[in-house]
């Protein structure tokens, strides 16, 4: 809601801007969208080697 608002008063002060921000949005959310991915990706790589380095210590704080 707070990003429509701010459109909208950039609507009104300057207009050609506003329609170039409108256009361009997708556009530049499809272009970062592989990075986000990745970022997805790598963060699930990184949280499986975190459980992998701590099982030890887990396991051994469970059999007291």
């Amino acid at each position: 809601m707070f990003t429509f608002v701010l459109w909208c008063i950039l609507f009104v002060l300057c207009w050609p801007l506003a329609l170039l921000a409108l256009i361009a949005y997708p556009v530049v959310w499809l272009l970062l969208l592989p990075f986000r991915l990745l970022g997805i990706a790598v963060g699930g790589v990184l949280q499986f080697v975190w459980a992998v380095v701590t099982l030890p210590g887990r396991l051994l704080m469970g059999l007291r």
